[in-house]
C-alpha cells in the first residue's frame, strides 16, 4: 500500500521527458552516428535518375536506399547525408524555411533544400529514423516515439540553425551533414524533385 502521494511521484518519475532524451543522445550518439555513416549526397542524386519530370520508379528508389540509405517499416527511405555548395535561392516567407543549394558534384535536376527554420514540420521524422538506433519498442506509448522526432527538429533549431542569418544567405557557401526520407507507402512513381534536407551540422562561408 502507497500513499497518494507516492503513488503521482512515481508516475512523474516515470513520465517521458523528450528534451532530457534528446540531450542525452545527441553529442553522444545522434552526431557520432551520422560521423560514422554518412554518405555524400552528390552521389545519392546521380543513382536516383528521375525522368525530365522528377519522376523516379519506386523500384529503382529501391536499390539506391539499399546502398546508401536504409528503408522503414513503413516504407519510407532514410538517408544521412554530407554536403557542400553555394545557397542559390532561400524562401523565408513561410515559417517553413528553406535554402536551395547548387550541390557541388551535382549538376541534375533534383533539387536539395535545406530546411533553416524558424519551423521544422511536424510529421517531419528523417533525424529519427536514419539513425536506426531510436526504435519504436524503445518506448512505452507511440506517443512518446512521436515527441522524439519533434524534439530532434527542436534541438536542430535551437542549436544547429541558431547561427543562420536567414536574411543574408543568397550567394554563401555551405557544407552540412543532415538526413531526408522519401516516403513510398502505396507509390509506384515517386516526385523526387525537391529533396527537404534536416541539417544536424551546419558551416557557412562567405560569397
Amino acid at each position: 500500500i502507497v500513499s497518494i502521494e507516492e503513488a503521482n511521484q512515481t508516475v512523474q518519475d516515470e513520465t517521458f521527458d523528450p528534451v532530457a532524451y534528446v540531450e542525452g543522445i545527441w553529442d553522444t550518439k545522434i552526431l557520432p552516428t551520422f560521423e560514422e555513416n554518412v554518405v555524400e549526397l552528390s552521389s545519392v542524386f546521380t543513382e536516383m535518375q528521375p525522368d525530365t519530370d522528377g519522376i523516379a520508379p519506386k523500384e529503382d528508389l529501391i536499390a539506391v536506399a539499399e546502398k546508401y540509405g536504409s528503408i522503414t517499416l513503413g516504407e519510407a527511405h532514410v538517408y544521412m547525408v554530407k554536403g557542400s555548395g553555394k545557397i542559390v535561392n532561400v524562401n523565408t516567407e513561410s515559417s517553413l524555411g528553406t535554402a536551395e543549394l547548387a550541390l557541388d558534384g551535382y549538376d541534375g535536376p533534383i533539387k536539395a533544400m535545406l530546411y533553416i527554420g524558424t519551423r521544422i514540420p511536424s510529421d517531419e521524422s528523417s533525424v529519427r529514423d536514419a539513425v536506426g538506433f531510436i526504435s519504436f519498442g524503445d518506448f512505452k506509448e507511440q506517443t512518446e516515439y512521436g515527441k522524439v522526432a519533434s524534439q530532434i527538429n527542436k534541438h536542430v533549431i535551437s542549436n544547429v540553425l541558431d547561427v543562420v542569418d536567414r536574411d543574408n544567405l543568397i550567394g554563401k557557401t555551405v557544407s552540412f551533414k543532415g538526413a531526408f526520407t522519401i516516403r513510398t507507402f502505396n507509390l509506384v512513381q515517386i516526385d523526387v524533385n525537391e529533396i527537404l534536407i534536416v541539417p544536424v551540422e551546419i558551416e557557412l562561408g562567405g560569397n
